[in-house]
């Protein structure tokens, strides 16, 4: 039978048996050109990062209990923190002071300050004690017991994760592919039954509410102390510079209410959920940031951009004219995850595999169908929807700076956008792509191994139209320099790849 993300059960993912023979190795590169991409998307890792991904997804939705409702807002009392993931604040905690050690060199620089490398080195050199120091012997000693002495533990595919969670010290950059680094360190911790058993939801709140928020926080720290660099950013034409997943959960948080039964919403809102408009009036954000975690995303943008909203964040502004409320925003960000995220090779390029994270292929997955593959770096192909426990790959985009694949392109895996035609705000419209590639349309049903994959066509995704059937107009962006934001009017907004054609 097939799942989806929306079933009542999408599944949870599996705890290794230690008491049986496990061989652990150091995790290693694979993804070394474009199409080694359509490798990992049949993966047992994809696989399992997906899973992982959905489960923490739905535990943040609202239950419903004894007819009463319960969300799990930021510092909410509801959740309680078990002791592992008060094990794990702590080492986090422990990163934020080691700031004290490193501060920010005050000489001239172009891009990111120098001393984020003796930050890192300082941590590299700590790592092995500071996990000592905070996780288990039985997690990180885990080993396969015929194993030569000096052979890699639990303890070397960990700490391959977790130094990759913090930015580049080469690059001075953070990005989505580091974000990407600690959700998957964390999910090796999940299979190495470093968190206790507990209901459905329970355990995977207090992972997002006291790991994951603590984990996003202390990365903005260091990317306002060092002022690291976006890495692998789309720039203004991207969802957000550094970050994609607290706009998954934190959507999910403001979505309608379940019971343990029900299947995940994919439209609505909690009835005191605030507007998703909300996101362009900064007193309105500096309100929700404190606890949700979408608009404490939208806080730190504030905090660290100016001008207007809908100017340098137009994806953000376009998904929140959705008329469909929280639950379909939540969905479309998952869509975005994997058609912007982990379909796209400048960001998963760097991303190690071990044995906890195989590279090995998933013997559910459905083999992708040829793709035309015009570069090999500047151009990966995408396979259609696997039949594995997660969805399938979505659209790719293409942004006015790209060049249609032509040689010379900067821009790896990247199609045609649905607003790539548009104008920008003062801007000049971008010449038309010379390169139309097909991407196979989105599906976030789970196949089961009977189904065989639909035929490659490009799709657009129809949850983000600001002006859909029986919607209100979106509210025009301002002119410049015409007053007040929030009574004037410009050109309309831009798309995002899944956004439905007015």
């Amino acid at each position: 039978m097939a799942l989806d993300s929306s079933s009542p059960c999408p599944g949870s993912l599996e705890t290794l048996d230690l008491t049986r023979e496990h061989t652990f190795t150091t995790p290693a590169k694979k993804i070394h050109e474009g199409q080694d991409v359509q490798a990992f998307l049949t993966s047992k890792a994809y696989t399992d990062i997906m899973t992982f991904l959905l489960q923490l997804n739905r535990a943040m939705f609202p239950r419903k209990v004894a007819q009463k409702v319960q969300s799990w807002p930021l510092n909410s009392d509801a959740v309680e923190f078990s002791e592992p993931v008060r094990r794990l604040q702590l080492l986090l905690s422990k990163l934020e002071s080691i700031i004290e050690e490193a501060p920010p060199d005050t000489g001239p620089r172009r891009f990111g300050n120098i001393s984020f490398r003796k930050w890192y080195q300082i941590v590299e050199s700590r790592v092995s004690d500071l996990l000592d120091e905070c996780l288990t012997p039985d997690v990180l000693g885990a080993t396969n017991p015929a194993a030569e002495p000096e052979s890699p533990t639990a303890k070397t595919e960990l700490t391959a994760y977790f130094l990759g969670s913090f930015g580049s010290a080469q690059r001075l950059d953070y990005g989505t592919g580091h974000e990407l680094s600690f959700l998957a360190f964390l999910a090796c911790l999940w299979k190495l039954n470093a968190f206790p058993k507990a209901d459905p939801g329970v355990e995977e709140r207090g992972i997002v509410l006291g790991v994951v928020q603590p984990y996003l926080e202390l990365v903005r720290k260091l990317i306002k102390t060092y002022t690291l660099e976006p890495a692998g950013s789309h720039g203004v034409w991207g969802l957000d510079d550094h970050s994609f997943i607290p706009y998954i959960f934190g959507s999910a948080q403001l979505s309608p209410a379940i019971s343990e039964s029900d299947q995940t919403p994919v439209e609505g809102s909690l009835p005191d959920a605030p507007s998703p408009t909300a996101v362009a009036k900064a007193e309105a954000v500096e309100r929700e940031r404190k606890s949700n975690m979408y608009f404490s995303a939208i806080g730190f943008i504030y905090d660290v951009k100016k001008g207007p909203f809908w100017e340098h964040s137009p994806m953000l502004y376009d998904i929140s004219g959705v008329q469909a409320g929280w639950g379909k925003i939540n969905k479309g960000m998952i869509k975005m995850y994997n058609a912007e995220v982990l379909s796209k090779f400048p960001v998963v390029q760097h991303f190690p595999f071990g044995s906890l994270l195989s590279w090995d292929r998933d013997p559910n997955a459905v083999p992708p169908p040829p793709t035309t593959h015009s570069m090999a770096a500047s151009q990966q192909a995408v396979p259609s929807p696997t039949a594995t426990s997660v969805p399938g790959p979505g659209t790719g985009t293409r942004a006015p700076w790209a060049n249609g694949g032509q040689p010379g392109s900067a821009v790896p895996g990247a199609t045609t956008a649905p607003w790539a035609s548009a104008r920008p705000p003062g801007g000049t419209p971008p010449a038309p792509s010379a390169t139309t590639t097909t991407r196979p349309s989105i599906n976030t049903t789970l196949p089961d191994t009977s189904r065989t994959p639909g035929p490659m066509q490009p799709t657009r995704a129809p949850w983000a139209t600001g002006t859909g059937t029986g919607s209100a107009p979106r509210q025009q962006p301002p002119a410049a320099g015409s007053g007040d934001e929030s009574s004037r009017s410009i050109p309309a907004p831009t798309r995002a790849p899944w956004a439905k054609p007015s």
